[in-house]
């Protein structure tokens, strides 16, 4: 590529959060006199600016909460990832785990949250474990999936290519299948950091002592709707930097696939 040709791909991301931060203050703007011009009361409507200074003068009591969720998030995040692995690798290497894990699959897929967390909660109690389960369950899914799918679509010319060299099945997933397979794996890494939040807050939800899930729970019940949202600000902060950290880890990822070499 080209002198010119690395500046504008350098100048993207910048271009792109430029634009990102535009809008975003165009839509707080836009709230902003929407809230004060409207005559909504406050409980229903808060503007930015009360939601922030909630945010400050509650952040004594928002921040305890908030890591509570976030290692109900990562714990949830490291259990859906593994398994998540494990399965796509084992349905990879033999058939018979194919036949046994796919139904798994649909099931992971099929039950929703807010129908299982109640029994989570009554099996494992209100502490960290039903949420990081929950969260895992969502998880589990889109990484088992989309990990599964590049391990069976690898090049037919890789695979030949192993045979070859006598490489054993074990050899052909670890040096050819899963390398090309990283890029499928990327993908179905940034969906499941996208929707790891959901399980933990349900969990909150259902059964808790601590969180933000059950702070906006309590709020929401006092018609507190300001402090809700300041809540609901620091959840985003911590799924966009969960996020952000998935895209890294992924971008790391792809130098070891042949698909992007």
């Amino acid at each position: 590529m080209t002198a010119s040709g690395d500046r504008f791909e350098g100048a993207r991301p910048h271009a792109r959060a430029v634009t990102s931060g535009a809008t975003l203050m165009a839509l707080l703007a836009f709230w902003e006199i929407a809230a004060r011009l409207s005559g909504v009361p406050a409980f229903i409507l808060p503007s930015p600016s009360r939601v922030a200074s909630v945010l400050v003068q509650r952040f004594d009591v928002i921040a305890p909460e908030a890591l509570v969720t976030l290692g109900e998030i990562a714990g949830g995040f490291l259990a859906g990832t593994s398994a998540g692995l494990v399965a796509a690798l084992l349905m990879a290497r033999w058939r018979f785990a194919e036949e046994a894990f796919g139904p798994l699959l649909v099931v992971a897929q099929a039950l929703p949250v807010f129908a299982i967390a109640p029994v989570l909660v009554l099996w494992f109690g209100f502490g960290y474990m039903p949420k990081i389960v929950m969260s895992g369950l969502i998880i589990f899914f889109p990484v088992a999936t989309n990990f599964f799918e590049g391990l069976r679509r690898t090049e037919s010319g890789l695979i030949d290519l192993a045979r070859l060299n006598n490489a054993s099945a074990f050899d052909t997933l670890r040096l050819m299948r899963v390398p090309a397979a990283l890029p499928s794996l990327a993908a179905g890494l940034r969906i499941a950091a996208a929707v790891a939040p959901l399980g933990a807050v349900v969990g909150e939800w259902v059964g808790s002592s601590s969180g933000l899930g059950l702070l906006m729970l309590h709020a929401n019940a006092r018609m507190q709707t300001d402090l809700v949202f300041a809540a609901l600000f620091v959840l985003v902060v911590i799924s966009l930097a969960l996020w952000a950290s998935v895209g890294l880890l992924t971008r790391q990822l792809l130098h070891w696939s042949p698909a992007t070499a």
